[in-house]
């Protein structure tokens, strides 16, 4: 059985919240086996990048442990590190890079770097300053490092649907988030502003739908994210004022 971090603190102990209705979820032994099939998948990627130094996290239901078949293996490296380092700790490791491509979601947020492993796993990492906001993404749908999978813990997050995912012994249990942001953003360790954020983000996607990425470029097999980068760079004022932010 894996075990559960426990991030109520005395803080909140002190201050008891009244807590919202929630529904329970028990895992069934396929649910269960998903869960170390994703995490071994997981941790091979994360162990390529810590032979070369470069710290990586996993995030959303691979580290909440609310796993499905549609779920992605998403390791994500919060610092700016070397593309060239990345992609050959990939290579050393014999990990496959299918595609390329860098991904701005709106104007103000950083551009990143994907490395498509295959249709449900990437590598991904910032190739520009981060806001807090952003880096706190992760953390608002769970996130946990290479020694945390292999302890085999899994954290509270929030799904897509809203939902604040918490760790069981039998499963998870789960409750809106929505009119508990600031009981939520105590829970996760992040700001109320980041809760504001991906609510009001979610709700929207929820009424009008997907709307795209600003830019999303696959690289030339012989360009790098660094030249491809400059490129938009020139290109694009848009991309030039958010290098030049935080």
């Amino acid at each position: 059985m894996l075990k559960i971090l426990n991030l109520k603190g005395s803080a909140l102990a002190k201050k008891p919240l009244k807590r919202p209705e929630f529904n329970e979820v028990v895992y069934t032994s396929e649910r269960w086996k998903l869960l170390k099939e994703l995490r071994e998948k997981a941790i091979r990627l994360m162990e390529a990048l810590k032979n070369f130094n470069i710290e990586s996290i996993v995030h959303g239901s691979i580290a909440r442990g609310d796993v499905t078949e549609k779920s992605d293996v998403d390791v994500f490296i919060p610092n700016q590190p070397s593309s060239f380092l990345v992609e050959i700790a990939l290579e050393k490791a014999g990990i496959p890079m299918n595609r390329r491509l860098i991904v701005q979601a709106t104007p103000a947020y950083a551009m990143k770097a994907y490395i498509e492993v295959d249709e449900k796993t990437s590598v991904s990492f910032p190739l520009m300053k981060m806001r807090r906001v952003e880096r706190e993404f992760y953390k608002f749908g769970g996130e946990t490092t290479l020694e945390g999978l292999k302890a085999e813990m899994r954290f509270p997050g929030v799904d897509k649907r809203l939902m604040l995912i918490e760790p069981t012994e039998r499963g998870h249990r789960e409750s809106t988030i929505v009119g508990w942001e600031e009981h939520v953003a105590k829970l996760l360790g992040i700001s109320v502003e980041t809760v504001m954020d991906r609510v009001h983000a979610l709700l929207r996607r929820d009424e009008i739908g997907r709307t795209g990425v600003f830019i999303e470029r696959e690289l030339a097999e012989d360009e790098t994210f660094e030249q491809a980068l400059k490129k938009l760079a020139d290109e694009n004022p848009a991309v030039r004022r958010r290098l030049r932010t935080i």
